[in-house]
C-alpha cells in the first residue's frame, strides 16, 4: 500500500511556525501536584546584598505567578527557589534556577525576570580559565566591551540578546541561536580573535536572511574569509648557545667546586668561627675604606684650582707665535723664487 504522508495537507501552510513553544497553562497539567519538592540554592556576593533586598518583593511577585516560592538569606548570602503545591509548570523551577544565577551575576532584576518567559534562555560563559596571563585577560575582556561599549551594543543588536560582562564571566540572555553565536564570539575573543570579524560576518548574514531566494543556498561565497597574519620573524632565543663542533671526549666534565672546596683551598675552612667572622669584618672594612677614598677623591676634584700662567710665559708664547707666522711667510716667498727659477731654466733650454 503506498504511503500517504507526502500528500499536501490543507492545514499545513508555510506561515505556521512549527518550532514555536506553546504557553503552558494550569489546565495542561493533568497529573496534578508534584510528588516531591525541587529546590535550588545560589550564593551571591556581599555588594549585591542591598540591591537584592530592595528588589526582592518584585521577584517574589513574579515567581508567585508560576507557583514558585523564594527566600533571601542575608546571613548566609544565598537565594533559594523551590516548588510548592501550586506549581503547575515542571520547567518553571529550572527558569527560577537560572533567574537566581543571573541575579548573583549582577544582572538587573527587571532584565533577569525575562528568563521566566518562553523562548528566552541564558548562558553564563566562564572566561578566566581561557587566558593564563592576568594582564592579557583584562585586555581581551575589554575588547568584548569595545570603546564606550560600542562592540557590546553591536553584538546585542545583531544577535537579539542581552550581554553583561562581569568579573570572570559573561552573562548572556536571549534566543538559543543568539546564545550560540555570542559564545563563539566570546571564546574566540579570549583566543585573540577580535570580535569585529564576527560582527562583520553577522551583519552580512542578517542582510542575506532578508532575501528569500538565498534561503536554501550556501552563504559561504558572501562571507569574508580572514587570514591570520603573523610576522615572519625568526624567534630569537634568550640564551645564545654555542653550536660549534667540539672535540668528543668520553669523560664527563669536571665537577664544579663547591663553597666548601673553595674554603679548603683558601684555608678559610680550617679557621675557627670567630676567626672567620673577624676576617669577613676586616675585608668589609677594607672595602668600605677604599670606597670612601674614591668618593673623597671625586669630591676633591671640584676644589682643585686651575693652573695660572705667568706674564713672562705669556710674552714668550706670543713671540713664538709671531716667529712661527713670520717663518711661514718666508717659506712661501722662497717657494715662489724657486718656481720662477725653474721656469727660467726651462725657457733657456727651449731657446738653446
Amino acid at each position: 500500500m503506498p504511503s500517504t504522508y507526502k500528500k499536501d495537507k490543507p492545514w499545513d501552510t508555510d506561515d505556521i511556525d512549527k518550532w514555536k513553544i506553546e504557553e503552558f497553562k494550569p489546565e495542561h497539567n493533568a497529573g496534578g501536584t508534584f510528588t516531591e519538592e525541587s529546590s535550588f540554592v545560589s550564593l551571591f556576593p556581599k555588594y549585591r546584598e542591598a540591591y537584592l533586598k530592595e528588589t526582592w518583593p518584585m521577584i517574589t511577585r513574579a515567581l508567585e505567578k508560576y507557583g514558585i516560592a523564594c527566600t533571601l538569606d542575608l546571613v548566609d548570602g544565598s537565594m533559594t527557589v523551590k516548588t510548592t503545591r501550586k506549581t503547575f509548570d515542571p520547567a518553571a523551577i529550572l527558569n527560577a534556577r537560572d533567574l537566581i544565577k543571573l541575579l548573583a551575576r549582577s544582572v538587573p532584576a527587571p532584565q533577569a525576570l525575562k528568563i521566566l518567559e518562553d523562548g528566552v534562555a541564558c548562558d553564563i560563559i566562564k572566561i578566566r580559565n581561557l587566558v593564563r596571563n592576568k594582564e592579557r585577560f583584562v585586555k581581551r575582556r575589554q575588547r568584548i566591551l569595545g570603546p564606550s561599549g560600542s562592540t557590546l551594543k553591536a553584538l546585542e543588536l545583531l544577535s537579539d540578546t542581552y550581554i553583561l560582562v562581569q568579573g570572570n564571566t559573561v552573562s548572556v540572555m536571549g534566543p538559543y541561536k543568539g546564545l550560540k553565536e555570542i559564545r563563539r564570539v566570546v571564546e574566540d575573543c579570549m583566543n585573540n580573535i577580535h570580535p569585529i570579524y564576527h560582527i562583520k560576518e553577522m551583519m552580512i548574514k542578517k542582510e542575506l536572511a532578508k532575501d528569500p531566494q538565498l534561503a536554501n543556498e550556501s552563504w559561504d561565497r558572501f562571507l569574508p574569509h580572514f587570514k591570520k597574519r603573523t610576522l615572519s620573524k625568526r624567534r630569537k632565543p634568550f640564551k645564545v648557545i654555542d653550536k660549534s663542533k667540539k672535540v668528543y671526549t668520553p669523560f664527563p666534565p669536571p665537577q664544579e667546586k663547591s663553597k666548601v672546596d673553595l674554603q679548603i683551598e683558601s684555608g678559610e675552612y680550617f679557621l675557627s668561627k670567630q676567626a672567620r667572622e673577624r676576617a669577613k669584618k676586616e675585608e668589609m672594612v677594607e672595602r668600605q675604606r677604599e670606597k670612601r677614598e674614591e668618593k673623597k677623591k671625586e669630591l676633591e676634584k671640584d676644589f682643585v684650582p686651575p693652573k695660572e700662567v705667568d706674564a713672562v710665559e705669556k710674552k714668550k708664547k706670543k713671540r713664538k707665535r709671531q716667529d712661527g707666522e713670520g717663518k711661514e711667510g718666508d717659506g712661501e716667498k722662497s717657494a715662489e723664487k724657486k718656481h720662477k727659477k725653474s721656469k727660467k731654466v726651462k725657457q733657456i733650454e727651449t731657446e738653446g
